[in-house]
C-alpha cells in the first residue's frame, strides 16, 4: 500500500469540534471521522450549519473520511427499530453530502442460528439499508468484533440487490477473541473502513485488553497487505473512544513508518 489515508476519529480528543479540528490539522492527517451523535447530529445539523462545517474543513485541509454513528441498540431489537432505521438513513444523507461513503455502526447481536426470528429481523433492516445506500451514494459500514467475520458475512452476504459494508476493526475482534485475520479473509471484499486499534488477551483475566496500535497482537503489516490485495483504498481512522491524545499520536507514526519501512 503506497499511501496510507489516515484518519482521526475526532470525538476521541474530547474537545469542541473546531478545536478538535485544528487539532486534526496539526497532527499531519488529512481526513477525520466525526460522530454523528455529538455536534455533527444529522437531525440538528441545518443547511447553514452545513456549510460552516464544509467551511471549516476546507480553511484546514481535510476531509471526512466517514461518520461514527453508533446507536444505543442494534438493528436486532424490536424497541424503536423502525426510528433507530429512519435516524440511521438520515446519517447516510449527511454522510453524502460531506463527502464521506460510509456511516460507521454496529448492527446488533447476528444470531448463529438463521432460524433465529431476530435473525431474521436483522436480514430484514440491512436489506433495506443496503438498498438505501446504493440509492444515497453512502452506505452503512458493519464495524466488527462483536461476532465473528464469518457469523457476519452469513447475513451480509444474503442481500444480492443492497449493499452493506464492512468497517474493520481488528483490535475489537481480538478483545472478544474472535480470529482478526479470519475474519479480514472472509470481509475483505466489503471493506470501506478500517478501525485501526490493537488488542491482545490477558490469560490470567481471560479477556481481551485494547492496547496501542503496534503493542498487541494485530499483524498490521499483514493487513495492509491483503487489505491492498483487495484494491482497499479507504481510511484507516485511528482512535477509540477511550484512546490519549498521545496514544492517537502513537498510532498515526506507527502506521506510517509501516510504510516508509
Amino acid at each position: 500500500m503506497a499511501e496510507l489515508k489516515l484518519a482521526i476519529r475526532l470525538d476521541c480528543l474530547k474537545l469542541p469540534l473546531k478545536k478538535s479540528l485544528d487539532v486534526a490539522a496539526r497532527m499531519g492527517v488529512r481526513a477525520v471521522e466525526l460522530n454523528g451523535r455529538g455536534e455533527v447530529h444529522p437531525e440538528n445539523l441545518t443547511e447553514t450549519g452545513l456549510r460552516h462545517l464544509k467551511k471549516l474543513l476546507d480553511e484546514r485541509n481535510l476531509r471526512v473520511a466517514s461518520l461514527r454513528f453508533q446507536t444505543r441498540r442494534g438493528y436486532d431489537n424490536l424497541h424503536e427499530l423502525q426510528r433507530r432505521v429512519e435516524a440511521t438513513k438520515s446519517a447516510m444523507q449527511l454522510a453524502y453530502k460531506l463527502g464521506a461513503g460510509s456511516v460507521v455502526n454496529h448492527i446488533g447481536y447476528v444470531p448463529d442460528d438463521q432460524a433465529d426470528p431476530r435473525f431474521e429481523t436483522l436480514e430484514s433492516v440491512l436489506q433495506d439499508l443496503g438498498r438505501y445506500g446504493a440509492k444515497v451514494g453512502a452506505f452503512l459500514a458493519a464495524e466488527t468484533g462483536a461476532e465473528s467475520g464469518e457469523t457476519l458475512a452469513s447475513i451480509l452476504d444474503k442481500d444480492d440487490e443492497g449493499f452493506v459494508a464492512v468497517a474493520y476493526n481488528p483490535g475489537q475482534l481480538v478483545v472478544n477473541r474472535h480470529d482478526a485475520v479470519e475474519a479480514l479473509r472472509v470481509l475483505r471484499g466489503r471493506i470501506q473502513v478500517v478501525c485501526a486499534t490493537d488488542g491482545v488477551l490477558d490469560l490470567a483475566a481471560g479477556r481481551g485488553i485494547r492496547v496501542p496500535i503496534g503493542e498487541g497482537t494485530v499483524d498490521y503489516p499483514q493487513v495492509l497487505a491483503t487489505l491492498d490485495d483487495a484494491g482497499f483504498t479507504g481510511p484507516l481512522v485511528v482512535g477509540r473512544e477511550d484512546s490519549s491524545f498521545e496514544e492517537i499520536q502513537q498510532g498515526i507514526s506507527y502506521l506510517q513508518n509501516l510504510v516508509l519501512f
